[in-house]
């Protein structure tokens, strides 16, 4: 079946970097797009970051814009979430998800996402 596992998630100090990595089994990434959400204490979940099925178009929430990367490893069937200059407003626990889009070049529609991992928390603090 669809399983996503994050890891990487930790403590670090406002500017520092962290890399996050969502495995994935039961499927190969090559027909689905992987967007990064977050969630804050007491706040909606956001949609972070994707990363098509298609031809690997990216998009960011303004929040994280020139700070984060998301990139895939299709012979790994990995994603990985590279984020630089964190934040304290980064704090969060961050999840991977996925859903069938058939190759679509979009990654956009958040709602769609219908494969969850467990998440994996970070906090930026000093």
């Amino acid at each position: 079946q669809v399983q996503l596992v994050e890891s990487g998630g930790g403590l670090v100090q406002p500017g520092g970097s962290l890399r996050l990595s969502c495995a994935a089994s039961g499927f190969t990434l090559d027909y689905y797009a992987i967007g990064w959400f977050r969630q804050a204490p007491g706040k909606e979940r956001e949609g972070v970051s994707c990363i098509s099925s298609s031809d690997g178009s990216t998009s960011y929430a303004d929040s994280v814009k020139g700070r984060f990367t998301i990139s895939r490893d299709n012979a790994k069937n990995t994603v990985y979430l590279q984020m630089n200059s964190l934040k304290p407003e980064d704090t969060a626990v961050y999840y991977c998800a996925t859903y069938l889009a058939y190759g679509a070049p979009f990654c956009e529609e958040w709602g769609r996402y219908d494969y969850w991992g467990q998440g994996t928390q970070v906090t930026v603090s000093s």
